[in-house]
């Protein structure tokens, strides 16, 4: 999972407020991306490194060990998902080496960690945490004392490395600067007028500055208050970087990033779902050209994604095979190196991520590059890893999503990937000019009827949500096109109202997942089309004779369904593209609402975070 990293440095009064209290609200922002302990580490004016951590969350820890109360001009910050040790005090982040005068925060893995612990321990350090971590501030303790510089300590410690590493350091004996380095897992800095940030994600700092520098795999440097260094590696030395034409303004507001009056991100997501789809469909036609010309000579494309990624990319490739004539398949992410084999020249492997870091889809970006695919990706974050190591990059523009569980990202993914297939349809001729046209009238119709569908139906979810959560279990079915939005509304109930919700083929429902049924059991059925009607009506009989408290959503015209059903969304008839990017929105609404009847927070669901940077 993906630990939130804030670093800070500064200059007297250009922040104007205690460094312990800038770092803590750092941190609070990036408690979306999932976390067991917090921590910071600061150099104060008087040149002590002061280091508070513990397990918990950070208004709680921040109240018991004083956060607020420190101040200097360079500190660190920390919340953890643990990886390698269990969840405690000792284990939380900041590391420091044995004398207590260097200390680390880092996102990852470090693969090697038992060999150079070994090493370190034969040579005289001792370890105080069951960390991987600990050995980066170790190690650089070792060649220091062999006469190198910090930096150079540093960077030749990052040298000896294995795995996935953000790291962010500081030393009392350079307490104007953050070293950082980036291996695979993102980070990236925030600059100021006056101090700069270094950090996981850009919400950390949004409040300070939109100036951001996205930092690249393989790079390393530091921070001073005016000052970045940037180095990465050439042969067996490292060179400078030249990063000037890489710092752009982030388009986000602080405003957006917040709640803006909402009781949780997720719902002002949800509620943001209309504007996200327009902006994304107005921002494609200059995007696609180069993609489209790659799907068209494609022999086979395969969609790779993660969680609702790959549910997005399983639409995809429905869309592709069923209105582009195209094979098209998809596979999770985390699979894929058991079926990117295959994979050679001729193929394209579309990469379907929102934050574009996601470790399992990077690894098969580059595993389908070894082997001579085409690769595109789809993310929601300009310039990050994925975008950057494929071949062809389209961006949605769904905005920040904050929200653990995706939602606006979800439908801006759908509905990049079904505009894909139509342009490929027009340019193959797979359908009459008619019937494109048509179709994508109906994804430029989308952010209206999504808006139409949220006014209509919350109240509805609501009021099931109010019998949903007494249930345990939950059954989602679909056929065809509706099946991967059947699998996302299951996977919304389960992570965010700890609901055990499957979703299942509706013709395999009767294949050994019927013996469940029982009086009171919730099957949510989801139908795009006419065509579903009269096979779905048959298995919603099937699981009514059975006593099962059946839900459809279904298009207003499909009355077979919506009629032998308990709870009916009465959805606007749509082309089979423009459904399956409006027909989630009542899924997500019912989750919701679930998690709130519960008592839970939606938008912290347990052991879960948004970016998912180990494998």
């Amino acid at each position: 999972m993906a630990c939130g990293i804030v670093g800070v440095v500064t200059r007297s009064g250009a922040l104007r407020r205690r460094l312990g209290l800038i770092i803590r609200d750092s941190l609070k922002r990036l408690e979306y991306r999932g976390y067991d302990s917090v921590g910071f580490a600061i150099i104060t004016a008087e040149g002590k490194l002061v280091v508070r951590k513990s397990k918990g969350m950070i208004d709680k820890v921040s109240r018991k060990l004083g956060f607020d109360e420190v101040d200097g001009l360079v500190g660190i910050g920390h919340t953890r998902w643990a990886t390698h040790g269990v969840p405690s005090d000792v284990n939380a982040h900041p590391h420091t080496d044995c004398v207590g005068t260097i200390a680390v925060v880092h996102n990852g893995i470090i693969e090697n960690y038992e060999e150079l612990r070994d090493m370190l321990v034969r040579r005289g350090h001792r370890f105080v945490s069951n960390t991987d971590t600990e050995v980066v501030p170790h190690l650089m303790e070792e060649f220091k004392r062999s006469g190198l510089s910090t930096y150079e300590a540093f960077r030749r410690s990052v040298e000896l490395l294995e795995g996935a590493y953000a790291l962010a350091v500081i030393d009392v004996s350079t307490p104007d600067r953050i070293y950082f380095a980036r291996g695979t897992s993102p980070l990236v800095i925030g600059i100021g007028d006056g101090f700069n940030f270094i950090a996981s994600d850009i919400p950390a700092f949004l409040e300070y500055t939109r100036k951001i520098l996205v930092l690249h795999d393989g790079e390393l440097g530091y921070v001073t208050a005016s000052r970045i260094h940037l180095e990465r590696r050439s042969g067996d030395s490292w060179a400078p970087v030249d990063f000037s034409g890489r710092v752009r303004l982030v388009e986000w507001t602080v405003e957006m990033a917040m709640k803006g009056g909402y009781p949780h991100f997720m719902l002002k997501e949800i509620h943001e779902q209309p504007n996200a789809v327009a902006s994304t469909l107005a921002g494609l036609e200059d995007q696609v050209g180069a993609v489209v010309d790659a799907l068209v000579k494609a022999e086979n494309i395969i969609l790779v994604g993660a969680g609702t990624s790959y549910h997005a990319s399983r639409l995809g490739a429905l869309l592709l095979s069923n209105v582009a004539g195209k094979m098209a398949s998809a596979i999770i992410s985390s699979e894929a190196s058991w079926h990117l084999k295959p994979v050679g020249e001729g193929d394209v492997v579309i990469a379907v991520s929102q934050s574009g870091e996601t470790i399992d889809t990077l690894l098969a970006v580059r595993e389908a590059k070894e082997r001579g695919a085409t690769t595109i990706a789809l993310s929601n974050v300009v310039d990050s890893a994925i975008p950057r190591e494929s071949d062809l990059a389209i961006y949605t523009r769904a905005g920040p999503e904050i929200g653990v569980a995706a939602t606006k990202t979800f439908t801006t993914q759908v509905a990049v990937l079904a505009y894909l297939a139509l342009r490929v349809a027009e340019r193959l001729g797979s359908l009459g000019r008619g019937r494109v046209a048509e179709m994508i009238a109906d994804l430029r119709r989308l952010p209206e009827v999504i808006a139409s569908i949220i006014a209509i139906h919350e109240a509805r979810a609501r009021r099931v949500a109010s019998r949903m959560v007494s249930c345990a279990n939950a059954f989602y079915l679909g056929r065809g096109y509706a099946l991967p939005i059947a699998m996302e509304g299951a996977l919304k109930l389960k992570e965010i109202a700890y609901v055990h919700a499957e979703a299942y083929p509706a013709g395999e429902s009767k294949h050994g997942p019927i013996a469940l049924i029982e009086e009171g059991f919730p099957v949510v059925f989801t139908a795009l089309g006419s065509h579903d009607g009269r096979l779905l009506r048959s298995n919603i009989e099937e699981m009514r004779a059975r006593l099962a408290w059946t839900l459809a959503v279904a298009p207003a015209t499909l009355q077979e369904v919506l009629r032998a059903v308990d709870v009916s969304f009465r959805m606007p008839p749509l082309t089979e593209a423009a459904a399956a990017v409006a027909y989630i929105v009542p899924h997500q609404l019912i989750a919701y609402y679930t998690a709130v009847r519960k008592g839970l927070d939606p938008d912290k669901p347990r052991n879960l975070a948004k970016t998912v940077t180990v494998v």
